[in-house]
């Protein structure tokens, strides 16, 4: 049943997934911490196992690049940690705190660049993943959470 008094349409919402390889190390804890205190408050948390479906959804808009099958595979090889964050301007938030895609890029201080991994076979660890616009995180936590679904209009404002 869906509760959308959980979320507060004044503030800004993401979607954040801890990764099969952050889930796999033991990282989630960290990643919560560093979130959490940022000043960022946790809306919604579940481990599930992703479907090919699911990805597909999450992931459409690189459906014709020629990683995109490499990538469902990975994001389905095991368990992943969905949250959803809320806070004044969380995307752009969460998005500093997690670094670079690239861990090697990624500055030290941040998640990706602190705790990721890049084998150098084309193999990069980079723990987690965040909706990078209010669109995008409406999609992502509608597809990850749809018990939380709420009105795109209020959550633009």
């Amino acid at each position: 049943m869906p509760t959308p008094d959980l979320l507060d349409p004044k503030k800004e919402h993401s979607l954040v997934l801890v990764k099969p390889d952050g889930f796999a190390r033991g990282l989630t804890g960290e990643v919560l911490r560093r979130i959490e205190a940022k000043g960022y408050v946790l809306k919604g948390l579940k481990i599930k196992k992703a479907t090919p479906e699911l990805l597909d959804r999450h992931y459409v808009e690189h459906k014709e690049k020629h990683f995109f099958q490499d990538l469902v595979d990975y994001m389905s090889s095991g368990p992943v940690v969905a949250i959803v964050v809320e806070g004044d301007r969380v995307i752009e938030g969460v998005r500093s705190l997690m670094g670079n895609t690239n861990p090697t890029l990624a500055a030290p201080g941040t998640i990706r660049g602190d705790l990721g991994r890049d084998w150098g076979t084309g193999n990069v660890e980079n723990i987690v993943h965040g909706s990078d616009s209010p669109l995008s995180a409406h999609r992502e936590i509608n597809l990850w959470f749809p018990e939380l679904m709420w009105d795109e209009e209020a959550d633009s404002k």
